[in-house]
């Protein structure tokens, strides 16, 4: 029997009212609310379900930080070397040395101990182009998984064009582990609730069909599953909420003249070596970094004083919430509700990078959710778009610029703990016997380690 754990991304009540195929799975067992962790966000929710950690013990701060070691900002780094404690499948180990693990698309795959990993690794050309593949562990599973799926579909995993062909991969592949290897623990990830959500907000007719979408190829999955006689959980990190309000922190903080920038062909590039004071954003938090101890009061105030912006934790604060790790801002800002942080520290487009309107999550200082969409303001967006793949494809190098600098279009968003029931996440599980009406995030790691009957392994550190 193996233990499968499907994590649908910004899974909760009010989605589930479309898709009665998972909706089956809680009725055979049970479904209960699950509390995140504060971010609300992938890397770190993830983390948490991984070790039973909270940030201040994993090291998971966001999806993203600024490495002072390196003085860069960087996010959706893959290395599970950055993620501290223990690991779900290494205390099962303790009890078990036979005990067989396999993950498909959780994040943090790179180097991760489990004994089959499957995550998104583009093809880097020497000639600036960037093809679609997959990282596999062990290295033969990639031709396997390609010979029978195609390349791994990157440009739908991400950006406009990202739908359910992704999620549809990843389902087959976890199908395919669980048919060919003997397995007590196989962890999957399915993002397609995340675009539709952020793109319309959770509430809009495009969700719901996004949600059907994802029953489809979830409801496979959990038939496959159960057909074999495994115990299935289906969970989600966070739920997404409608918003409206963008929050331009950097640009407040570079009007006060505390965020620096540099120039390079007439694009302005965020300076962290000698800014005083920047934020990294990321959906509805922002860790914001504060050089010199003396200018902390003055920030706060500075971003206190922010429409958009509802708390902002100083030491005590993330001590509270379990943000008290040395990769946090000497701050971290709460959006409210019907708000998000954007990362823009440029005050004239003319001098945006020209990454802004690429699709870049690992050059970009800050999450950008404008990444979700072709530029409406840009009618002949589609046009040039086509072009630039048009010379991809016949070899020549191409920028594929079709972001838009307007954050406007930005209608869901998340980070925040959620305030009610159909806005939090589900715990979704077929074997009613550890049954409960609510997990916390930092529970969940026991409870996978108790259904994959590696229930005595020790607690985390």
């Amino acid at each position: 029997m193996t233990l499968v754990v499907a994590l649908a991304v910004g899974l909760t009540p009010r989605a589930l009212e479309h898709m009665p195929r998972t909706r089956a799975l809680a009725d055979e067992g049970f479904q209960a609310r699950l509390d995140p962790v504060l971010p609300a966000v992938t890397c770190s929710v993830q983390a948490t379900f991984q070790t039973g950690l909270e940030p201040s013990g994993h090291g998971i701060v966001a999806n993203g930080w600024y490495f002072r070691e390196l003085g860069e900002v960087f996010l959706w780094r893959q290395h599970n070397r950055l993620v501290g404690g223990q690991k779900i499948w290494e205390r099962a180990r303790e009890v078990n040395p036979d005990y067989r693990s396999a993950n498909v698309c959780w994040w943090y795959a790179m180097g991760m101990t489990t004994d089959f990993t499957v995550t998104p690794r583009p093809i880097y050309r020497a000639d600036g182009r960037k093809d679609p593949d997959c990282y596999t562990y062990p290295p033969e599973l990639h031709d396997r998984l390609v010979s029978e799926f195609g390349d791994f579909p990157l440009f739908t995993y991400w950006g406009a064009n990202a739908n359910i062909t992704s999620s549809r991969w990843i389902a087959g592949a976890a199908r395919k582990l669980l048919d060919e290897e003997r397995l007590d623990l196989l962890l999957c990830y399915l993002p397609h609730l995340d675009y539709d959500h952020q793109r319309y907000g959770p509430g809009a007719p495009e969700s719901a069909r996004a949600a059907c979408e994802l029953d489809e190829v979830l409801g496979d999955l959990i038939e496959h599953a159960r057909g074999r006689g495994d115990t299935v959980v289906v969970l989600s990190e966070y739920g997404i909420t409608d918003v409206s309000q963008p929050v331009d922190i950097n640009r407040r903080l570079r009007s006060e003249g505390l965020l620096n920038v540099y120039v390079q062909d007439g694009m302005e590039y965020l300076d962290p070596w000698t800014s005083r004071a920047f934020a990294v954003a990321d959906h509805q938090l922002a860790h914001v970094y504060v050089r010199d101890p003396s200018d902390i009061p003055r920030v706060r105030e500075l971003v206190e004083g922010l429409a958009g912006v509802e708390r902002v934790l100083d030491e005590e604060g993330k001590r509270e919430a379990g943000l008290d790790h040395p990769r946090s801002g000497e701050l971290v800002a709460i959006a409210e509700r019907q708000a998000w942080f954007t990362y823009y520290y440029w005050l004239d487009d003319e001098r945006a990078p020209d990454f802004a309107k690429l699709v870049e999550i690992h050059r970009k200082p800050g999450y950008d959710p404008a990444e979700l969409f072709m530029d409406p303001n840009d009618r002949f967006v589609k046009l040039r778009a086509g072009l630039a793949l048009a010379r991809k494809f016949t070899g020549f190098r191409y920028k594929l610029d079709v972001v838009p600098l307007d954050p406007s279009p930005v209608r869901g968003s998340h980070g925040r703990l959620p305030e009610t029931a159909e806005d939090a996440p589900v715990f979704i599980c077929s074997d009613a016997s550890i049954a409960r009406d609510r997990i916390a995030a930092t529970e969940v790691a026991d409870a996978l380690l108790e259904l994959s009957g590696a229930g005595a392994a020790t607690k985390p550190n």
